[in-house]
């Protein structure tokens, strides 16, 4: 009986020190208005657009898009590439995506998982380690990427 008193007893006084951090409302609810702490970024937002940097971050995005409006990841061109100017001036360029590191690296991973796993995970063991290998090996095979 007495330990369930205490624990009542704690569980109560744990949930009032947490009261005052509630009472704020959070940052994004709009019946809150303006709060000092967030003056110097609308400050700093009005300057930029001053200064015409307003859409200098809209010409990066959009360079990252296709015409789809699909992204684009840029990549690094090796010589295993096959590249071309298109009719439009673009430069365009061909190459391996990764799957085959991704095949070996999850069979790998597999196999390393299984083996490394305890007696009675070894399913989850080759889940993981073939999820993780795949992963790695995608991200080897790819290299670092530059060419669109």
């Amino acid at each position: 009986m007495k330990t369930t008193i205490l624990a009542v007893a704690l569980a109560v006084s744990a949930a009032a020190s947490a009261l005052p951090a509630q009472a704020d409302p959070p940052p994004w609810a709009p019946a809150h208005g303006r709060r000092a702490h967030d003056e110097a970024a609308r400050e700093d937002a009005r300057d930029a657009y001053d200064r015409g940097a307003y859409d200098r971050s809209d010409r990066r995005a959009a360079e990252a898009y296709d015409s789809r409006g699909r992204y684009v990841e840029p990549r690094v061109i090796t010589r295993n590439d096959r590249m071309w100017r298109g009719s439009d001036g673009r430069y365009y360029c061909r190459r391996s995506n990764g799957t085959t590191g991704l095949v070996i690296g999850a069979a790998a991973g597999a196999l390393v998982g299984h083996e490394l796993a305890g007696r009675g995970d070894r399913t989850l063991g080759t889940v993981l380690g073939a999820a993780a290998g795949g992963l790695l090996g995608r991200e080897v095979d790819r290299g670092s990427l530059k060419c669109r």
